[in-house]
């Protein structure tokens, strides 16, 4: 049986620039044929890793927890070092091991200079495989043949390292990067996936898909004159030494994920108490961490006033932004959030009564929305979380 849980938030931000494109201004786009505030998917699904880190941080469970970085190599040759490696050696091996047994080549700092050595792309490694790896380079520390390795690297072209190094590889080496290669049940791996370009087969899928927020409404981009006076010019001097322009906007939100429970369950080898804790801090991380673009200017901190959750059984995701297809227009003393929780609540109903399915929903309603018939209201964060994590488990 197919299970969904479904979030879906309705966010009214105060004026501010949360999420910037190129220009520096807020990211937007065109829906229902009226321009709306956006905020990218990858904005979104980074403020929740963020919010998983300090949360797993207090739980003192960072082994549960992934990083994604060009820098890797860094951290495999700390755990060298700890084990009584020589730093030199262990940066070396640790870059012959990566080549050879993930295709991951990081270019050897020829010039010694200060420049960090990197990997071609990111790479999103489970806290559990790095240490892995350090530990398999570390057991295979004089049983490997790690001059052949280098001395392949030297004799062959740049297309042909990965190749060359895999060749002079021992199968045992390679065959614990592939079992090291899991995932290592990390929660942020697991929800958010991750593309080895160079061991496809240990590709993870996400288990969470989410949407790029929208408003709910038309916007107009607005700018800001802003000015700066120097403290320590003579007072003699009239005028500013700095001054500029910064676009913002003000806008409410209709902001959805959905994250399939199977799919997180095997992506975290079937175990179902850290798929429910990595769930729970997923949906908590949605409602409460927020985009910190110039959150120093403009400090719109304003957490969600309408988050509805469904637990969906054998059906397709159903994003809710058609309620927003026409946009709302709010009339004078009329909320924009209520209005827009009113239409969220209707065209979910609407469309559980075309296409079925069975699902419970529970809804923290601080709007005082018309949720009649949409699910069972709750009064707290806590309640919502609680009540959804019961009828997953069901």
């Amino acid at each position: 049986m197919k299970t969904l849980i479904e979030i879906h938030a309705i966010q009214n931000f105060a004026p501010s620039n949360l999420n910037r494109d190129d220009t520096g201004a807020p990211k937007d786009a065109i829906f229902g044929g009226a321009r709306r505030a956006r905020i990218s998917s990858q904005c979104l699904k980074r403020c929740v890793r963020e919010y998983f880190k300090a949360s797993f941080w207090e739980k003192n469970i960072l082994e549960n927890l992934g990083q994604r970085s060009k820098r890797l190599l860094e951290e495999v040759v700390k755990l060298l070092v700890k084990e009584g490696r020589k730093l030199d050696e262990a940066r070396n091996r640790a870059r012959l091991a990566m080549l050879a047994g993930a295709g991951i080549w990081i270019a050897p700092n020829e010039a010694e200079s200060d420049e960090e050595e990197k990997s071609e792309y990111l790479v999103f490694f489970g806290a559990r495989e790095i240490a892995s790896i350090a530990a398999t380079i570390n057991e295979r520390w004089k049983t490997e043949k790690w001059a052949a390795i280098e001395e392949a690297l030297k004799k062959s072209s740049a297309k042909e390292k990965k190749k060359e190094a895999a060749k002079k590889a021992s199968a045992q080496l390679k065959e614990s990067f592939s079992r090291i290669l899991n995932g290592g049940k990390a929660v942020d791996v697991a929800l958010f996936g991750r593309m080895l370009a160079d061991m496809p087969q240990k590709n993870q899928c996400a288990a969470s898909q989410v949407a790029h927020a929208i408003s709910t409404h038309a916007v107009e981009r607005e700018f800001d004159f802003y000015t700066a006076v120097d403290d320590l010019k003579p007072e003699d001097t009239a005028g500013a030494d700095m001054m500029g322009t910064v676009e913002f906007n003000s806008a409410c939100f209709y902001r959805y994920a959905v994250v399939d429970w199977e799919k997180l369950l095997t992506n975290l080898q079937n175990d179902r108490e850290l798929a429910a804790k990595g769930l729970r801090v997923f949906l908590e991380g949605f409602v409460v961490a927020e985009p910190t673009g110039k959150q120093n200017s403009f400090a719109a901190h304003n957490p969600p006033e309408f988050v509805a959750v469904s637990v969906r059984h054998n059906t397709a995701p159903r994003n809710l932004a058609n309620a927003f297809e026409t946009a709302i227009r709010a009339k004078k003393d009329e909320s924009l959030t209520k209005k827009s929780a009113d239409e969220l609540a209707k065209k979910a109903k609407m469309l559980r009564d075309a296409f079925g399915g069975e699902e419970k929903t529970f809804v923290l309603n601080l709007a005082e929305a018309d949720v009649d018939g949409l699910g069972t209201v709750v009064t707290t964060l806590k309640d919502l979380l609680d009540n959804t994590l019961s009828a997953v488990k069901e």
